[in-house]
């Protein structure tokens, strides 16, 4: 009994010390509009019900990117994203975009098929990790939970679950290693115009250890 006591104690201590560089997890979106957030681009972006929606409204030439005010090095970025298809839609998560370097493109997790049918996974200008590309994991015309935990140059993402990118980028641009913002992008492929869907946005910064 002491033994196992011992044992738990020891356990118990490693996972406090695992958590303590996490600072308490924060809501992005109010849930009744876009305060916190700035927009980009053509794209048409609007609150309904407690849900971000974004898209082309009939007209595949819009694009754009909905930005977070705020900034972000180190994180744990939960959220919930359903899209309405119409074929070759696409969409994506930024992360770490300069507010004041715009030295090329950030971190995305691609979470739209594309004209290219491409799968969700990590993109910068290239794939750095296609994830979950043979489909088994993304849920077509429902609510998916994606998760994306950037630490330094390592970065994590499940796509319901599931780990689909697990990448240590050898040799990343200084500022792709300093605190951005959150972006969520709405482009209309290829002819294609669609609405993608955002809720239950919520993400805990990271500290140094």
């Amino acid at each position: 009994m002491i033994i196992r006591t011992l044992i738990t104690l020891v356990f118990a201590s490693h996972l406090i010390a695992d958590d303590s560089n996490e600072i308490e997890s924060i809501s992005l979106f109010n849930g009744k509009d876009l305060t916190g957030w700035t927009t980009k681009g053509s794209a048409k972006w609007k609150v309904i019900d407690g849900i971000i929606k974004g898209g082309q409204d009939g007209n595949p030439s819009k694009s754009g990117i909905l930005l977070s005010e705020k900034i972000f090095k180190d994180f744990d970025l939960h959220l919930e994203f359903k899209i309405d298809e119409h074929g070759k839609y696409n969409s994506g998560v930024y992360f770490r975009k300069s507010k004041t370097k715009p030295l090329g493109r950030p971190y995305q997790i691609n979470i739209g098929r594309g004209a290219a049918d491409e799968p969700v996974g990590l993109h910068l200008d290239d794939w750095l990790d296609k994830g979950d590309a043979d489909d088994k994991y993304r849920k077509p015309l429902k609510w998916n939970n994606l998760r994306i935990r950037a630490v330094g140059p390592e970065i994590k993402a499940w796509l319901n679950g599931q780990l689909i990118v697990d990448y240590k980028d050898p040799s990343p641009r200084k500022d792709l290693l300093e605190a951005g913002m959150i972006g969520f992008q709405t482009y209309g492929a290829e002819g294609h115009a669609g609405w993608v869907h955002f809720r239950d946005i919520t993400i805990t910064e990271i500290k140094p250890k």
